[in-house]
């Protein structure tokens, strides 16, 4: 797949000039000083090693490249292949900006050429090359490297040097950068996944280039932008509370690749041609939007940061992804199957570690579900244990937590004294803890005999739920049979409020112990109901017909 060659100085110039040798967008910019490229050329004169070049040939040219240097290249002849500079940029372009003399020098008041300097002493240490601004140009000590590959321009500024050193001294320089050879690997592919990885991998030890970077260079346009569309789309979604999407740019891809090539790896996407991204770009943002929808109007998740997995965003948004203006709307029945779905998956921990083989299955099943065939989305074994809730602390970056307060957020909960309705949305948006608090107030808990007992469990989710700062600031560390007082004392409104928060009047007894095994089972008799499981029968190997075993178009 590659060689390693070399090349003359000369050879590498013409091929820049007719357009062959390019540099594709994907490379920064080029960011040495004229000093920086005076210490290379010093270095190829005296014969040190400086490292080989990596070029990459290919028949296909890519939509956005970059200058070399300050120089616009032409365009290449198109029966020709293209070779596109993958390391080496900083080299190659000092090079082209030292020796080239056919394109005119853009102004630039802090560029300085390269002269050798006849004047400095010939030791392994100290540079024979400066960069000058022409006010600072001794003639009778300073000879100008632009002229070594122009013949004439070459006995010009060499016929003023008349001593035998001087004369010896240019020769030399002469001949030196016309014999030298410039180490060249060639890699010759149309493999472009293999030219993402062979690129990251060479540029691991600096900045390495993201994906999303790789892929705006390779499907740009005049008219397709692909980091401007996401920024786009990433302010749509602050519309939806989920403009937080964009601190994880790979999750957005993720949902790209699952939507144009049922695979959730941000890798697949490198193989697509870069119309096709372009071309399907509108399914992509109606399957991100309409996912988001489902997720806030349905499942009551307010943010990227409530979602427990975000990678559960990727198949979602394959149900959604369809070509047109306006948002997929979602049969009864589908949308039955995709929240049973959602809480199987949350209360499994299918998705923990991100899994993308669980993400992989549940793309295709979307796939199957929107298409109106049978899928099996969603049959796949649920077990939720008692510790889910008792041994699991409340920590607010938790994926269980996030389960646990979406969970919550299905029931319309309550704040205990006011009675009135958690204002979820500002709650779920802010998401820190100061919206939550213990039914049983820990400052209560270390005041019992029994604490030492029960201080492994006072921060567990059973023991949580939504309650206002204001609410919460009236309760401090009463008992729970202390600020019942202060609570509705209608027995209706308060079996609401309790109802809402999943919690029984056995709280009032003050048992922490009895409340914890009561409340444990209710929280996961409704967790088992949300994923459309029977309670009585919990511990089974779901069956697809439980499920979503149905065409959209049964009865």
């Amino acid at each position: 797949m590659s060689e390693l060659t070399s090349y003359p100085i000369r050879k590498l110039l013409d091929h820049i000039y007719g357009g062959q040798i390019r540099v594709p967008a994907f490379q920064r910019g080029f960011v040495w000083d004229a000093d920086h490229v005076a210490h290379f050329l010093d270095s190829i004169y005296k014969g040190y090693p400086f490292g080989s070049l990596l070029f990459w040939l290919t028949q296909g040219r890519l939509l956005s490249e970059r200058k070399l240097g300050p120089f616009d290249l032409p365009a290449p002849h198109e029966r020709y292949p293209v070779t596109y500079v993958l390391d080496g940029q900083q080299r190659v372009t000092s090079l082209f900006v030292t020796f080239q003399t056919e394109f005119v020098q853009p102004a630039d008041p802090d560029w300085r050429s390269i002269y050798f300097d006849l004047a400095a002493p010939d030791n392994a240490q100290q540079s024979q090359f400066v960069a000058l601004k022409p006010s600072e140009v001794d003639q009778s000590a300073h000879f100008p490297l632009n002229c070594l590959f122009d013949s004439v321009a070459y006995r010009l500024a060499s016929a003023r040097f008349t001593r035998e050193r001087e004369i010896r001294k240019i020769d030399r320089l002469h001949s030196v950068f016309k014999e030298a050879q410039l180490p060249i690997q060639m890699m010759e592919t149309e493999d472009r996944a293999t030219v993402a990885i062979v690129f990251e991998r060479i540029n691991r030890m600096g900045v390495e280039l993201t994906t999303l970077e790789l892929l705006s260079a390779w499907t740009w346009s005049e008219d397709f932008d692909l980091r401007n569309k996401l920024e786009v789309l990433q302010e749509e979604l602050e519309n939806f509370s989920f403009g937080d999407i964009g601190s994880d740019p790979n999750l957005v891809l993720r949902c790209c690749a699952a939507i144009l090539k049922g695979d959730p790896s941000v890798e697949v996407l490198i193989d697509l041609d870069g119309a096709e991204i372009r071309d399907n770009f509108e399914r992509v943002e109606n399957g991100i939007k309409g996912a988001i929808e489902f997720l806030k109007k349905q499942l009551k998740v307010a943010t990227i940061k409530t979602l427990p997995y975000p990678l559960m965003l990727a198949p979602l948004s394959v149900y959604f992804a369809v070509p047109g203006e306006g948002l997929r709307i979602t049969p009864e029945r589908e949308t039955r199957v995709l929240k049973q779905w959602f809480w199987r998956s949350c209360f499994s921990e299918r998705y923990s570690g991100q899994s993308v083989r669980a993400a992989r299955i549940d793309v295709t099943e979307m796939q199957h579900l929107r298409e109106g065939r049978p899928s099996a989305l969603g049959s796949f074994q649920v077990d939720i244990a008692e510790h889910f809730f008792l041994l699991t602390d409340f920590r607010i970056n938790s994926a269980k937590t996030a389960t646990f307060v979406t969970m919550l957020a299905q029931f319309n909960p309550r704040s205990f004294i006011s009675g009135s309705f958690v204002d979820l949305e500002r709650v779920l948006q802010a998401y820190n803890k100061a919206e939550f608090h213990h039914i049983f107030p820990r400052s209560y808990v270390e005041k019992l005999e029994e604490r030492p007992r029960y201080a492994a469990f006072v921060n567990s989710l059973a023991n949580f739920c939504f309650l206002s700062r204001a609410d919460n600031n009236k309760i401090r560390a009463s008992a729970p049979s202390q600020y019942r007082r202060l609570m509705p004392s209608d027995s209706d409104a308060l079996a609401m409020i309790l109802e809402s928060a999943c919690v029984d009047e056995l709280v009032f007894e003050d048992d922490l112990e009895k409340f914890l095994r009561a409340r444990v089972a209710k929280l996961t008799e409704k967790a088992y109901q949300l994923c459309g499981v029977d309670p009585a029968v919990p511990h089974r190997r779901l069956r697809q017909s439980d499920v979503a075993g149905f065409t959209a178009s049964a009865g």
